[in-house]
């Protein structure tokens, strides 16, 4: 679900993207893929395992979700909004019109620092985590009531600027954010440099019941 070409200008060592959708209760429905100069690629999920009482908790949102990014949670949710407001054509996915501006969910985005802590320290880039969750799992265990919930994931991308550039060149992760089936939106990263990619990322989207 990866291809091979590069997708950002910036001269980082390597980057990756990838993009999931799943609309009803954990029903794969579209999985896309941007790019990086690794030319391995990966399996991005589907329905994953159900909730068990022995799943790990996500950890409590922490202050700072953004790799030291300044007034994280505002600037992200301006740079996304300015996006969807402007309307963007999404290569093969279509071209979209302007959608209305997403809400921050804290859900959202404790289900997103869990799984960018997760690939951070277990050293991997996968929409389903090692022990099997998916994004389903993850977002529901972070007590996010959804109805259709879709998810970008990145590593490599040093500033959130550039990783939401990286998306919106990317067929796949750009029609999730342009989508207006969603009306929420959590993001966060995570630092590991014994890492392969050293900054990991993740943006979890959805519309709850």
């Amino acid at each position: 679900m990866l291809d091979a070409s590069s997708t950002s200008p910036e001269p980082m060592h390597r980057f990756r993207l990838s993009a999931l959708l799943v609309a009803g209760l954990m029903g794969l429905q579209a999985c896309g893929g941007g790019g990086g100069d690794d030319a391995s690629s990966s399996g991005t999920g589907g329905s994953g395992a159900p909730s068990s009482p022995t799943t790990p908790s996500p950890p409590a949102t922490p202050t700072d979700i953004g790799c030291g990014t300044a007034n994280f949670q505002p600037e992200a949710l301006r740079l996304i909004n300015a996006r969807r407001a402007a309307g963007a054509s999404c290569g093969t996915r279509g071209n979209f019109a302007p959608a209305p501006a997403l809400a921050w969910n804290g859900a959202l985005a404790t289900a997103a620092y869990g799984h960018s802590l997760d690939m951070a320290t277990q050293n991997y880039f996968a929409h389903d985590s090692l022990d099997g969750r998916s994004l389903g799992t993850r977002v529901t265990a972070a007590g996010y009531n959804w109805s259709t919930v879709g998810e970008n994931i990145a590593a490599g991308y040093a500033t959130l600027p550039a990783v939401i550039d990286g998306w919106m060149t990317s067929d796949g992760h750009c029609a999730n954010l342009m989508s207006a089936s969603f009306t929420e939106v959590g993001l966060a990263c995570a630092r590991n440099s014994a890492s392969t990619y050293g900054i990991y990322w993740t943006q979890n989207l959805g519309r709850p019941r």
